[in-house]
């Protein structure tokens, strides 16, 4: 992994002393794997809750409600 990018920033105070903040950003792959995470997570959880919301128009023998949802369900079966 790269090293991490370091930002400085100097201040002045009205007092004799200066300090000097750093701020670490996180590295790119840190955060192009915490992306990839929370879409599997939130395409497993938006999966789960249709196929739960369909099994319940089927129980219901909703057809309007059905043909809506498994509409929407077709993006999620290209696995």
């Amino acid at each position: 992994m790269k090293k991490h990018k370091v930002v400085y920033r100097l201040q002045r105070t009205n007092r004799k002393r200066s300090y000097v903040s750093a701020k670490r950003e996180i590295a790119y792959e840190v955060k192009l794997a915490a992306k990839l995470m929370l879409d599997e997570f939130l395409f497993t959880w938006n999966k789960n809750r249709l196929e739960a919301q369909i099994n319940d128009s089927i129980d219901q023998n909703d057809q309007e409600l059905f043909e809506e949802l498994s509409a929407a369900y077709r993006p999620y079966t290209w696995e």
